[in-house]
């Protein structure tokens, strides 16, 4: 028998996908409107702006499949943000780096980034609140990769 939501767990549900889905399509268009970067470059940016990373370690970090990663890298590359580079240890493995420009591109970013997260969402959560949606996604993510 299908162990169906009850009201209370189905209104949750529907406001975590339709919460997450605003959520995400606002900061996407933001940053395009914004800073001509989508919230998938962004994130890549951000990731690769700690250090160098081979291909397959920051698919691993990001929300996106291998194949998304590489088309995103792919335009990065094309804009000038990123390099890519034979890795040493691995003939078949690539490396890719942030660029000057594209440190100077998600700096400029980042600013306005931070704003909007903090409109959308740090400003409207009380810390608690703020905490116990770190808390719940945790989980959630977790529960997601295994």
């Amino acid at each position: 028998m299908t162990p169906w939501l009850d009201a209370a767990q189905q209104r949750s549900w529907r406001a975590l996908v339709e919460g997450a889905g605003l959520l995400l399509a606002r900061v996407d268009k933001h940053l395009r409107d914004s800073h001509g970067l989508t919230l998938a470059e962004y994130e890549i940016l951000v990731h690769l702006s700690e250090g160098h990373l081979h291909m397959s370690e920051l698919a691993a970090q990001v929300s996106h499949s291998r194949a998304r990663v590489t088309q995103t890298v792919d335009r990065l590359v094309r804009a000038g943000l990123v390099t890519r580079s034979p890795c040493p240890q691995d003939r078949r493995g690539v490396h890719a780096a942030l660029t000057d420009p594209g440190r100077a591109r998600l700096e400029a970013a980042a600013r306005d980034h931070v704003l909007e997260v903090r409109r959308l969402v740090v400003d409207v959560l009380d810390t608690d609140e703020l905490a116990a949606v770190g808390s719940a996604l945790a989980k959630v993510r977790a529960a997601a990769q295994d």
